[in-house]
């Protein structure tokens, strides 16, 4: 069985006064009824891995590099996160993927770092409008899964997040029945990759515009087993709503 998982995603946003918002969540949810995760930016990782000390909330990284140390400026390696606190590494966003030219092997090999550290890889995959008008969707999750996930990959150290490009911080999602087939699609991937044991106990999270309006709508769907949520998840107030419809799907 998967792990339900609300995952959030910060971003390039949060500061020492955003530390307030966690102390929140540890108040609401002292021991949640599903995972939480939070993945701040990189100044406030040690920080928050501290602040949250032994509670139940988890936080991880929004990328790692593939390469455990070296001539790197500016990156982080996934030993560093761990360090820091943190267990689990965001790899192949969508940002990611068109801001920095991140390919299926780049991702691939970021998620073998991550789990070859002692993380959870959190590989994201999805589509661009254009893609989806082009009836492309499928295809395009297809190898991004067969490219970017290791093998290797369990339910234990894997989570992957359908984020369609085009939902991203839009305020637009997929009807339900695009999230369905998108969500049958990569599990049925992942069983025949994996088998069922291991296929059926990876993690799916849908992404893209996710907030306490529409979660729980979301989360009834059979293959949806939480949520990669950007803005909603900055403040406690927004993002414990989400954590409750996860709480009751």
């Amino acid at each position: 069985m998967a792990q339900k998982l609300a995952a959030g995603n910060w971003k390039m946003n949060g500061t020492e006064a955003s530390l307030a918002e966690i102390d929140a969540m540890l108040a609401a949810y002292p021991d949640p009824g599903c995972g939480v995760l939070i993945c701040p930016p990189a100044t406030l990782l040690e920080r928050m891995s501290r602040r949250i000390g032994r509670g139940k909330i988890a936080t991880g990284a929004q990328d790692c590099h593939m390469n455990a140390n070296g001539a790197h400026t500016g990156d982080i390696s996934a030993e560093m996160i761990k360090d820091a606190g943190g267990a689990y590494a965001i790899v192949g966003h969508s940002e990611r993927r068109t801001d920095h030219g991140e390919t299926n092997e780049i991702v691939n090999a970021k998620a073998q770092a991550a789990i070859g550290a002692g993380l959870v890889a959190v590989v994201c995959l999805g589509e661009t409008l254009e893609q989806r008008d082009a009836g492309e969707t499928l295809d395009l999750v297809g190898s991004q899964l067969a490219g970017s996930i290791p093998d290797g990959a369990t339910g234990e150290n894997l989570v992957v997040a359908y984020e369609p490009v085009w939902a991203i911080g839009t305020g637009r999602i997929p009807t339900m029945e695009q999230i369905i087939e998108v969500h049958d699609f990569m599990r049925a991937r992942l069983v025949e990759r994996f088998g069922a044991e291991i296929g059926k106990s990876i993690s799916l999270l849908y992404g893209g515009s996710v907030k306490p309006s529409n979660a729980a709508e979301i989360f009834a769907v059979e293959n949806v087993d939480g949520a990669l949520v950007g803005g909603a998840s900055l403040k406690a107030a927004d993002f414990g709503a989400i954590i409750d419809a996860l709480q009751n799907a």
